[in-house]
């Protein structure tokens, strides 16, 4: 098998709704074929394969996928998880609108109710485990 990675670095373009949702499939499935990414996304979108196809290879141009090669057939993995994806694009919106302050960002939340009370007591929650040293979920942090 052959691994190939292109793009990468510490900024990638943004994800097209499409491109996500591609994305979510290689997530979901990873390690995936073409033909299983398409499955997934046809559902949703109308489209060829060879779009989906087309699609991978922009993903990996810009640096979220990377493939082994199988013979003829790619099989795609996601360079990183969703949740650490999220983490940095989270992080590129505090230093570019919040001056750099993980506190502006969450207290602007807060004031424009972008959290449910369920949603923030559970962030206070997991801030609480956190500052005891423990791991949200594990038995001591109960």
């Amino acid at each position: 098998m052959t691994t190939t990675r292109k793009g990468g670095g510490a900024f990638r373009a943004p994800l097209t709704d499409l491109e996500n949702d591609v994305m979510q499939a290689v997530w979901s499935s990873a390690p995936c074929t073409v033909e299983a990414v398409h499955l997934i996304v046809s559902r949703k979108h109308k489209l060829k394969e060879t779009s989906t196809r087309t699609l991978l290879r922009r993903l990996e141009k810009k640096g979220y996928l990377t493939h082994e090669s199988d013979g003829r057939a790619y099989i795609y993995r996601a360079v990183e998880p969703a949740r650490s994806l999220a983490a940095r694009a989270v992080r590129q919106i505090i230093d570019r609108f919040c001056r750099g302050s993980v506190e502006e960002l969450v207290s602007g939340m807060v004031e424009a109710k972008a959290f449910s009370e369920d949603e923030m007591k559970q962030l206070e929650k997991f801030v609480r485990e956190r500052k005891a040293g423990s791991k949200p979920g594990s038995p001591q942090g109960r």
